[in-house]
């Protein structure tokens, strides 16, 4: 049951474990993204370089305002009719693990529509680190078949959600946008 699955989840993510867990997109290696320790743990197990920055989840638009200084009006547009799941790259960054945090003080953020998510990071009150569940260098999985041994048996928890899904999934469009309005696509 997806409420079962939730609060394991956070007691895991409070205790500052890591989880392999569903997304909108693929499927996402989180944490707490307060929580430096926790979010070393992602880099050591993905073998990835720090300065490879991860993206962060939210529950809702509401959420922009707490941890990016000035959002751009447009950003909430972009979200609400965005057709696919859209990252925003955006400086400003706050109140979030300096880990997290590009050299430029972007970070990358997504809405994220998943039940799970949603639901997770609302108990957490905090947003969710989230990074494609591989080592680095190698392909993304899209599925949960997908996903090597070691990064599942790398994690504090395997989130019992949509394990069984195979339909092929794919990364979130990626985009750059500044305080001003001005944007650029990372990838679509």
């Amino acid at each position: 049951m997806l409420r079962d699955e939730v609060k394991k989840a956070y007691e895991v993510i409070r205790d500052g474990g890591i989880i392999l867990y569903p997304t909108d997109t693929i499927w996402g290696i989180g944490c707490d993204a307060t929580n430096t320790a926790a979010i070393e743990k992602i880099y050591e197990l993905k073998q990835r370089a720090q300065e490879k920055s991860m993206i962060i989840l939210l529950e809702s638009e509401n959420m922009l305002e707490s941890y990016i200084s000035n959002v751009s009006p447009l950003a909430y547009d972009l979200i609400e009719f965005a057709e696919h799941p859209l990252t925003l790259v955006m400086p400003g960054a706050k109140n979030i693990s300096p880990l997290l945090i590009a050299e430029d003080k972007s970070v990358g953020i997504r809405v994220c529509k998943h039940p799970f998510c949603q639901q997770l990071i609302q108990r957490m009150r905090k947003p969710l680190v989230s990074t494609s569940a591989n080592i680095s260098g190698q392909p993304s999985p899209q599925n949960f078949g997908q996903i090597a041994p070691e990064i599942i048996e790398g994690v504090d928890l395997v989130v019992d959600v949509d394990q069984h899904d195979t339909s092929v999934k794919r990364p979130s469009t990626i985009m750059r946008l500044s305080a001003d309005g001005a944007f650029e696509f990372l990838r679509k």
